[in-house]
């Protein structure tokens, strides 16, 4: 490696809105997000899938096949 050319790697605390903290390592100091594995739907189970506007149900009839 060519020396002088790399950012310094230091630890870092990542702070999430929700109050979550994160201590690792990083180029940037300290570090403040929106959403973290803690508060995301996605993560925590509380994701809700929503139709709206009945668009599965109006995809499946114009591509469904016909019946006789």
């Amino acid at each position: 490696m060519k020396p002088d050319i790399h950012p310094e790697y230091a630890e870092t605390t990542i702070t999430c809105a929700c109050g979550n903290v994160i201590n690792t390592r990083s180029t940037r100091k300290d570090l403040h997000i929106g959403i973290c594995n803690a508060c995301h739907p996605f993560f925590t189970g509380t994701q809700k899938f929503v139709d709206t506007a009945g668009r599965v149900e109006r995809f499946q009839r114009r591509y469904s096949t016909k019946k006789k």
